[in-house]
């Protein structure tokens, strides 16, 4: 393996490094080789179905047909999708009952970098337990190719964006009208960043009948903005909004399985509302009692909220989409997801999707009769906000310890770190304090009513826990 200047991250989300330094040619084709031996042995087959397909950011064509040519010669049939959303490919894994699917994406990291995600027969993330194998025989086993009698075979399939579209149209109509939609017309701007999202973002919205305003909709690859879905990043949605009179503005990631959404107002309204407005739909569809839906230990009590409103309840799981849909399958879940902007819907996909956000949000708003910032400004309002602390041997375990005993009365889940739930004077509030699993860091997270108490809350762990 080469050196590098930046490193190669590998975890549950995948391998992701900065293009011609940590990810190489030889890091792309190791890693599928990898793939492919994991597959063959977990599927218990010679010859296994792949499919393969990328974010649409610029270099990524060069990199998908390095994993393609790598997993035919490792005697793999690989079905190649093109540009494709990480929902769509898990869509694309059970459309072709394949064994398991491969994308070339970096998911919102800036476009210097790239990775692979895996996914497996199940349509996701592989679980932490499995991603470790695959870790470990990346690290510790060589590649293997088969002869060229075996070679596999490469197939293109261009209909993905189409499948993905038309499940979630259906998962729709199973719980609402899209007629009712069609016939509100809403006028929607979309900013898909030029890349994955864009094809099945134009099919879904117009086949629900908005009027599109479609922004960073060509497919060079090119991000005009940051990658990530945040304010900072999306003063022109917002701008858009009022300028065209849109009744909601969209905004997805590279890889699209997460969104933002700015409200007809023109404002930025959170990654975390997706996940509750998303929660809301759904459990208004199917009828909320007695049903459960998922969370990590780091997204807004808003869901709490939604959910108590139609009788549900809310299951915490650790941070990472591997732990909560492991979590969701276990216990039935009708919907899940992510304070970032990630909705996950089992009827659709196993995966955070923003198609599936979007539609459930532009049913919420047909259901409700009502405007997303008035849905929004009814909602209980938290502020949540966050902090890194550069991480050390022991610091954790100190950081732990110390947050125990400050908020000693607190409830505590230590699935993930810690996290404590307390009362303040103007109400609920929570601390959640964990090393990250990607970045050399501990994450401090605190949600409060109003910012003044949640930052007041930060200041308080942060000096219990020194440096």
């Amino acid at each position: 393996m080469s050196q590098s200047q930046s490193p190669l991250i590998l975890s549950v989300s995948g391998c992701r490094g900065i293009v011609g330094d940590s990810l190489t040619p030889e890091t792309i084709v190791r890693f599928a080789a990898t793939l492919a031996a994991h597959i063959r042995d977990e599927r218990g087959t010679d010859r296994p179905t792949i499919v393969v397909g990328r974010d649409g950011r610029r270099g990524g064509l060069v990199l998908k047909r390095l994993a393609v040519n790598t997993l035919v010669a490792c005697g793999c049939r690989v079905i190649d999708v093109g540009v494709a959303t990480t929902p769509t490919m898990g869509v694309m894994v059970d459309h072709h009952k394949a064994d398991g699917g491969l994308t070339i994406t970096a998911s919102h990291n800036p476009g210097e970098w790239n990775g692979m995600k895996a996914l497996t027969a199940e349509c996701s993330a592989p679980l932490p337990d499995e991603a470790g194998r695959l870790i470990d025989r990346f690290h510790s086993q060589s590649p293997t190719y088969a002869p060229v009698s075996r070679f596999g075979e490469r197939m293109a399939d261009d209909t993905a964006a189409h499948v993905h579209v038309a499940r979630v149209l259906s998962a729709i109509g199973a719980i609402g009208s899209i007629e009712a939609i069609k016939n509100r017309k809403y006028r929607v701007v979309l900013d898909s960043l030029n890349a994955s999202g864009s094809t099945g973002g134009r099919l879904l919205l117009e086949a629900l009948g908005c009027e599109l305003i479609h922004l960073n909709a060509d497919d060079s690859g090119v991000f005009p903005h940051g990658a990530e879905p945040t304010r900072d990043n999306l003063a022109g949605l917002c701008s858009a909004i009022t300028e065209h009179g849109a009744a909601v503005g969209f905004a997805q990631d590279p890889d699209a399985d997460r969104l933002a959404m700015i409200d007809d107002l023109g404002r930025y309204i959170g990654e975390e509302y997706t996940l509750a407005l998303g929660v809301d739909a759904v459990l208004a569809g199917v009828g909320g009692a007695n049903q459960t839906v998922a969370a990590n230990l780091s997204t807004s009590r808003m869901i709490d909220d939604v959910a108590a409103r139609h009788g549900a309840r809310v299951l915490r799981t650790p941070v990472g989409e591997a732990n909560l849909v492991q979590a969701m399958r276990a216990e039935g879940c009708v919907v899940g997801g992510e304070g970032n902007g990630g909705v996950i819907w089992p009827t659709v996909v196993p995966i955070r999707d923003s198609l599936s956000a979007m539609a459930l949000t532009l049913l919420l708003l047909t259901v409700r009769d009502a405007s997303l910032s008035s849905i929004v400004d009814a909602m209980p309002a938290y502020a949540i906000e966050k902090r890194k602390m550069s991480i050390r041997d022991g610091l954790a375990a100190k950081a732990i310890t110390a947050v125990r005993a400050g908020w000693s009365d607190a409830a505590c889940d230590e699935q993930d770190g810690l996290r404590v739930d307390f009362e303040t004077e103007t109400g609920a509030a929570w601390l959640h304090v964990r090393p990250s699993n990607t970045e050399p860091i501990l994450r401090l997270i605190a949600e409060a009513p109003r910012a003044e108490e949640a930052n007041a809350i930060l200041d308080r762990a942060a000096a219990m826990i020194g440096d």
